[in-house]
């Protein structure tokens, strides 16, 4: 069954140094898709109402988010963002799609860039250490939602729904 992936769409140059930052430090044999902030995993591809309900649920301003910190992980690094913003607009696409949602989704959202995983643990402390030393909060702006067709690995466009202005 084809499905798809929910991110959040962020501003051009909000974007671009993600992806920078994705490119420099996610190991190239496995970094299939730009940087993202998952809002859902999965939801059916073939359920209309998942692309049909999104026309009211993005008639809202575009919203700030705070890059709040530079989280490390086992084996890897993410920019953590906070918005209740973001939080509301999840909760709200959250009943929205409940008959569809897998227990990930339905879990409360923990906002987070990923820009290196699957690499030892040394090796993610020493880029932790290396980009913690000078990281300050920053904020970003959410521009819209993006979905996603899940390709068993990269990930194929399958539509843009903007914020308003």
């Amino acid at each position: 069954m084809a499905s798809y992936i929910v991110t959040l769409q962020l501003e051009r140059n909000a974007a671009a140094f993600f992806n920078q930052m994705r490119r420099q430090y996610y190991p190239a044999h496995a970094n299939e898709v730009h940087a993202h902030l998952t809002l859902f995993y999965r939801l059916p591809a073939d359920e209309p109402q998942i692309i049909t309900s999104l026309a009211a649920m993005v008639a809202r301003p575009s919203f700030l988010l705070q890059v709040s910190e530079l989280k490390r992980y086992t084996n890897g690094i993410a920019y953590t963002l906070m918005s209740t913003e973001l939080q509301a607009l999840h909760e709200a696409l959250q009943m929205q799609w409940e008959p569809w949602l897998i227990p990930r989704d339905r879990q409360p959202l923990r906002p987070h860039i990923t820009i290196m995983n699957q690499v030892t643990a040394f090796k993610a402390q020493q880029a932790h250490e290396q980009l913690a030393a000078s990281f300050r909060p920053f904020e970003v702006t959410a521009t819209g939602i993006q979905v996603w067709r899940y390709l068993k690995g990269p990930w194929k466009l399958a539509g843009e729904y903007p914020f308003l202005t």
